[in-house]
């Protein structure tokens, strides 16, 4: 890789860290990681409440859950590639070692496997 493209790489990567940081930095805000389900509903007058309301609250909870979750999985992609970037590994294929598509790391500047390998790995996931 040209040390030009390293730079905007590591630019891009930089910038989506941060993006990512701070999605991650506004659900720790909301209290999402510390407080538990039970405090949340705790919150909540039983005799107000109507149970549907609380099962608002419980699905609204495991939504922002979930997507922390993502947000982290993400921020530990692009935290990868910059290591890979640093190692000289970047735009290599770690399942088979072959070079990944300049359009796919435009397209996804984190991806770590190159598009067959990927989609192996996707069916693998899903049981296929």
């Amino acid at each position: 890789m040209a040390e030009m493209d390293s730079a905007e790489v590591a630019a891009r990567l930089e910038a989506e860290r941060q993006r990512l940081e701070g999605l991650r930095a506004g659900y720790e805000e909301e209290g999402l990681q510390s407080q538990s389900e039970q405090d949340d509903l705790s919150e909540l007058s039983a005799a107000d409440q109507h149970q549907a309301d609380v099962g608002t609250e419980t699905f609204n909870r495991e939504r922002d859950l979930s997507i922390l979750e993502q947000v982290e999985a993400e921020l530990g992609d692009v935290e990868h590639a910059l290591e890979r970037l640093a190692n000289g590994t970047y735009g290599t294929c770690e399942a088979c070692g072959k070079p990944i598509d300049e359009e796919r790391l435009e397209a996804q500047p984190a991806a770590r496997f190159c598009m067959a390998d990927q989609a192996a790995a996707e069916r693998e996931a899903h049981g296929s």
